[in-house]
Formats: C-alpha cells, structure tokens, sequence
C-alpha cells in the first residue's frame, strides 16, 4: 500500500470548485475529465479528440468507447452531459466565499448528444479557454448523483484509475482499477493519511511508515536528501486594493505600492527563502504567463508618484489580514508594513481570525484599503475574467477598471490559436504592471517527500500530487 501523509483530509462533491491540493488528488484519482493538464498546454484523457468552431463557442469531444463506471454502468456521452449539466447548476461550483463559479461558463450552455461517444457544447458566449475548466469536469456516475446531491459524499462513483474502497476522518483509501484506458497506475492501492504536524510527516517518511510527505518544512526537510522534492507552487501571495474608494482608487498610488515593496527582503525574512519573487500577476507555470518589469523596487520612483497623486508626506492604509490562507499574513503584513513606511506610507492593520467569513466580507467587497489574499486559479483567463474585468465584478473583484485589459480579455475569449491567445494574455499581464489591480509578492516552493530515489519526478505545474502517474513506491513498515 502506498500511504500519502497530509496536512488536511476531506472529500465533498465533485462538482464544486476547489483549489485545494489535498482534495484534488483524490478526485482526479476517482474520477476521470475529458483533458489532462500537463505542464502548459491539455492531453486528451475521456477525450479522444475535439474541435472548436472559429468564435471559440461550439466545441464538439470525441470520447473513448467503452469506459465503464466503477458501478459497471457505462461512462458515455449522456453521462458526460449529466454531470456538465449539473457542474452549471445554481447549488454547484461552490467554493470559499464565491457560489456558482462553474455557472458563469457552462450555465445556458446547450449540450446535445450526438451519439454515444459524441457530444457538442455550445456556449452561451465564447471561450477560447473552456478546458480549463473542463480539466476540473469530474465525470460522476449518474447513479450516485442523488447521494451526493443529498449531501452523502461517501457516494464517490466515477470511472478513474482508482475505486474509494473506505473513507474515514483519518484516512480514504482507493484500489487501482485495471485495464483503465489512459493506462494502470504503478501502486495498487493508495491510502491518504491525516497528518496535521508537518515535523510528524517527516517522521513518519523517514522511518518508511508512509511513502509520501506532502507540505514538508522547507528547511526541516533537507536531511531527506534523494527523497526531498520541491515545487514552485503557483499559488500567488497578493493584497487585494480596493479600486472603489479611497486612496487606492488611484492608480499611480496602487503602482507606488508596487514600487516600494522589496519581494526579495519579504522572500528571505518572512518565508525563509521557501518562495520566488512574483514579477507578473501569475506564476510562471501559467499558460500565457506574463512576467512584467512593473514589479521592480524603485522606492524613488514610488515617492515621486505618491506626490503626484497628492500625498507628498504619506498616508495611512487600512489592512484586513487573515490569520490563515496564507498562513503567515500576520508576519506578512508586518514586514510589508515596516518596508512601505520607507516611502510614507503606514498601516492600520485588522485582524479577522475567521477565515470564511473573512472570504464572504471580501466576495461582498466589504474590504477596507487592501486585504491579504491568495490567487489560486490555474487558468490564466479565468483570473482576468473573475477578478480583473468590470464588466463581470466577480467575486473577488474589488472595483479595478481598465478599459485596454478589457478589450483584451474580449480579444483572447475567441482567439482559438494557443500560441496568438498567450500573446494576448502576456500583453494583459504587461499592462497590469502599470496599472497594477492588486500588490502581488510571491509564489511558494513547497516540498514532497518520497520514499527511495526517483530523480525523474517533477510535481505537475498546477501543485497537485497525480497520484496515476507516481512512480513505484517501496512499501514500508508502520
């Protein structure tokens, strides 16, 4: 048995959205997509092949034949529409704070069923990036969408390269399926282990009781040697600015922020080195990733700006800060704060213990002058189209507009030619650097430990363990 050692274990309904890496290898375990993401780009997985019309809004998926649910019950194209039908639904794609957030791409989507391994979607509007959401379509075996639509999340049923055999609160295990089209996983069977005290996964990977170790200590876990991996994760360390009112309703004050924060100084003291500078708005393993110069420390140019903008000896910020998500928002805001009073500016810093509630204030854009967040998103349109566009004010949008951005989201939603459509975003992201709707810093390096010595492995870009894909684990002791 391969045992994986995590901070947090849970498993809810397939269809609504998470960005969380311990919940997300098990459902990509249990359930198969339509498209794989590797690196960059998408693989076909449930699809075989599929087109897209010229406006990116009619897209047709050719599946493989038959694949079978882990209930025996066939995983064809009127399964496949059953579960984009209810991802669309107004009770589905929830996540922290933001309800619905597959609605807004699949709902008054028509799907019709062509035949049994061939369906085409057409959108309501256009999206030249829908397979980044597809990528989290979790195809659910119609059986058991009563159950979890009562709310049994024990009722898992797809068709993936694993079955959940047990789910408990401290341990879900699953067994390998064989004969699975996308191939047979190297590990049998798999069993995800809580274990809240990073120093106790170390330990527990060390003396061979588990196989894998995610969320290490970046530095308690270099003695691991061969078996220490680490990733960038890109998940991006930012402060929401309230763009509706206020100082930062100007934009040169937004860039002075930018301008007068040292990310390496915050790198080094607040995360001890387990992270990199973010110079563009998303991480480098996003599609289209733009990594503009705005970001630089220029603390002169900061101060020339402020004064412009009419605070030549200063201001005061009022700073909503979580104490979790990210874990070290309180020693983040301090150090930001100690660094942006070089340029006159000083913080009035409030404390939310409660991180929901933390998360509905801020969708309801009940925020003061900033607030600590993170952006999690893996699709690069998905981040312009939720937080950055007016027009949409999504949920974590907090009153920024420009017109030029806009109009190249309205460009890259139909662009169907990857290549011309990451120029876009790149061109977006540029953008962003001069008028920056938010204070970006950093994105993590996590660490993974695994069990004897496999120096091919590389984490996936999105952060999340593929735990189909892990090499050959050794078992080990208890």
């Amino acid at each position: 048995m391969t045992v994986i050692a995590q901070a947090r274990l849970s498993i809810h309904d397939p269809h609504d959205c998470t960005d969380a890496s311990d919940e997300l290898p098990i459902l990509h375990a249990v359930y198969d997509t339509l498209v794989r993401r590797v690196g960059q780009d998408f693989v076909p997985h449930l699809a075989r092949t599929w087109e897209v019309s010229d406006d990116a809004q009619v897209w047709t998926f050719h599946l493989h034949s038959e694949v079978r649910f882990h209930d025996g019950s066939p995983c064809d194209a009127q399964a496949v529409k059953a579960s984009f039908e209810r991802m669309a639904r107004e009770d589905k794609g929830y996540t922290l704070g933001a309800p619905a957030v597959w609605r807004q791409y699949l709902g008054e989507a028509r799907i019709d069923v062509m035949d049994s391994v061939t369906l085409s979607m057409t959108l309501a509007a256009p999206m030249a990036d829908l397979l980044d959401v597809l990528e989290q379509g979790f195809i659910v075996a119609p059986s058991a969408i009563a159950a979890l639509d009562a709310g049994d999340y024990g009722a898992q049923v797809g068709s993936g390269p694993y079955r959940l055999t047990s789910i408990t609160p401290d341990a879900i295990t699953a067994t390998r399926c064989d004969r699975h089209f996308a191939g047979d996983p190297a590990n049998p069977q798999v069993t995800w282990r809580l274990v809240p005290d990073p120093a106790d996964r170390l330990a527990l990977l060390e003396r061979g009781a588990v196989q894998v170790a995610n969320g290490l200590d970046f530095e308690a876990s270099r003695g691991l040697g061969a078996m220490r991996h680490e990733y960038l994760s890109p998940v991006a360390i930012i402060y929401l600015l309230n763009a509706a009112t206020g100082p930062l309703t100007d934009a040169w004050v937004r860039r002075a922020l930018s301008l007068a924060v040292d990310r390496e100084a915050l790198v080094e003291t607040v995360m001890h080195g387990a992270a990199k500078p973010l110079r563009g708005f998303v991480s480098p393993n996003h599609y289209g990733a733009g990594q503009g110069s705005g970001a630089q420390m220029d603390r002169d140019l900061a101060r020339v700006l402020l004064a412009e903008a009419g605070y030549p000896d200063g201001l005061k910020i009022e700073v909503d800060c979580p104490t979790r998500l990210p874990d070290e928002a309180e020693r983040l805001t301090a150090a930001v704060a100690d660094q942006l009073s070089e340029v006159g500016i000083m913080f009035n810093v409030h404390v939310h213990p409660e991180r929901e509630d933390y998360a509905h204030m801020v969708r309801r854009k009940d925020i003061r002058d900033m607030c600590v967040f993170d952006s999690s998103p893996m699709s690069t349109y998905r981040v312009l189209y939720e937080k950055i566009d007016s027009r949409i004010a999504g949920s974590w949008w907090q009153g920024y507009a420009n017109p030029g951005i806009e109009a190249l989201i309205d460009k890259g939603r139909v662009t169907t030619d990857r290549a011309a459509r990451a120029a876009i975003w790149r061109e977006a992201y540029a953008r962003l650097q001069d008028d920056p709707a938010w204070l970006t810093l950093y994105n993590p390096i996590r660490v993974i430990g695994l069990a004897g010595d496999h120096p091919g492995f590389a984490m996936p870009a999105d952060g999340v363990i593929d735990v189909a894909r892990l090499p050959a684990l050794p078992e080990g002791g208890t």
